[in-house]
């Protein structure tokens, strides 16, 4: 099962459709079972993830997340950031959870839940970003327990694991993620690779310079944990996507992060 991760930079940059090309031939090259959306649009009648689904024959979700932005360009009022999924198989339910601002305050992050139909049971999906704001960083703490929490929930129990998916704006090293690591599984460390890759480079074109804290680190993360205790939880490789052109343009200012698991 082919689990993949993406920041796919909602419609910054004022070049989102030739980005959603590139970010569809990747897709197309890597060709997941299932995949989660950050900084995902909808409006205009449609969203991101059902127009990503659709070449390639997959069922998708999507919900909204609030994250404080800067209207740089006029195609952007009336056009919603969330969270989205694409899955090979049929995504039957789906939650939405407010994660904790108790610093910033208002409305906040979201985690989106979704079960989806394995042909071998129940397979629970959660895709998620955190605070990115490093005025913040308390908050991003208290979303990871609260996402640790809801991953083990023992109400998503069953023969298959539980994958949590997301730019959690820390790398493994950082306190944040200390909650996420105790209860899941990186699957990154698990498939060992690379410890020194990256998600956010600052080679990049659209790297975000005036975010310095999180530039050169490996932010997105697939975490999982086995369905029930005592179950395997093999995890047989992991890779970096979108990270070199394609047309000439990148697809995103995050790499996606893919990891190959056995369900």
């Amino acid at each position: 099962m082919r689990v993949m991760v993406w920041n796919v930079w909602w419609r910054f940059g004022g070049n989102w459709r030739e980005r959603e090309v590139s970010i569809g031939a990747t897709l197309e090259t890597y060709r997941p079972d299932v995949l989660g959306l950050t900084e995902s649009w909808s409006g205009d009648g449609t969203d991101q993830p059902h127009r990503l689904a659709a070449p390639c024959g997959m069922h998708a979700a999507w919900a909204p997340s609030f994250i404080p932005t800067i209207m740089e360009y006029a195609e952007q009022p009336g056009i919603d950031m969330g969270l989205g999924l694409l899955s090979r198989w049929p995504i039957v339910a789906i939650e939405a959870h407010e994660l904790p601002t108790t610093q910033r305050g208002g409305p906040g992050p979201a985690a989106l839940l979704a079960t989806v139909d394995h042909p071998r049971g129940p397979l629970h999906v959660i895709v998620t970003r955190t605070e990115p704001d490093p005025r913040f960083s308390l908050d991003r703490l208290h979303q990871c327990r609260a996402l640790a929490a809801l991953a083990t929930d023992r109400r998503l129990d069953g023969p298959l694991p539980v994958l949590l998916l997301g730019d959690l704006n820390a790398s493994a090293d950082q306190p944040p993620l200390a909650p996420l690591l105790d209860a899941m599984v990186d699957t990154w460390s698990a498939a060992g690779a690379d410890p020194a890759a990256v998600t956010l480079d600052s080679s990049v074109p659209y790297a975000p310079r005036d975010a310095p804290h999180l530039l050169d680190r490996r932010i997105d993360h697939v975490f999982a944990r086995p369905g029930r205790p005592g179950l395997p939880l093999p995890v047989h490789g992991a890779f970096l996507a979108g990270d070199r052109p394609a047309g000439g343009v990148y697809p995103s200012d995050h790499y996606a992060v893919g990891v190959d698991l056995e369900p």
